[in-house]
């Protein structure tokens, strides 16, 4: 099943639509699958060429929004497809290389933004409560507008938001690949959520 119970009653309806967008784009079909990874396995130029086009598109905004920006998210994606490629041999069930190819990039993009960001430093008092979405704040905002305010996120709490929203990593695993408190973790989401809501709503505000 798509829709993730804790990111639907967590964050804000239209955010959903973007998580469910991002994972509908890894379902092709299973057949197309079998054959052009079993070839790829087998050191075909063209398969592994074909399977980089079909994959290439929602694994770079992916590493955008971890990264923050087009430059590392190139250099984290080639490393992780020639990662992948060499280690083909790993998958046992093809129908499933969307999903070990998209932890890949994960855990790479993970690992370069560790290099230079000073997690220490992040605020682990940070309001908890979250904001108030009682009010639909979020309507008649664009799909674009929502992926450049979170690309646009700090360091730190953005990694953290889209980790949890959207590869829906619990806060305890977040701590653990990042090492940080749990408390930082829930912390920084909020603070990420609140930024998100205060910059979309100035966006709201500025063109209508």
């Amino acid at each position: 099943m798509l829709q993730n119970k804790k990111t639907f009653s967590y964050i804000p309806t239209f955010l959903s639509s973007i998580t469910l967008n991002n994972r509908v784009t890894l379902q092709h079909d299973n057949t197309i699958h079998d054959g052009l990874v079993e070839k790829a396995r087998d050191g075909d130029t063209n398969a592994r060429a074909s399977l980089y086009r079909l994959y290439i598109k929602a694994m770079f905004h992916l590493c955008v929004r971890i990264t923050g920006n087009k430059n590392d998210a190139e250099d984290v994606l080639h490393d992780s497809f020639i990662y992948a490629f060499d280690h083909l041999y790993q998958i046992t069930n093809t129908a499933a290389f969307g999903g070990w190819l998209r932890r890949i990039v994960v855990s790479n993009a993970i690992r370069f933004c560790k290099k230079g960001i000073k997690w220490s430093n992040l605020d682990e008092d940070y309001n908890q409560n979250g904001p108030n979405e009682e009010e639909p704040w979020w309507l008649d905002i664009s799909m674009e507008a929502a992926h450049e305010a979170i690309k646009g996120l700090p360091d730190g709490c953005r990694q953290i938001f889209v980790l949890y929203v959207f590869e829906d990593y619990a806060h305890k695993e977040i701590a653990a690949c990042l090492g940080l408190s749990e408390s930082t973790s829930k912390s920084q989401y909020q603070r990420a959520r609140q930024l998100l809501k205060e910059r979309l709503i100035k966006l709201k505000e500025m063109y209508g």
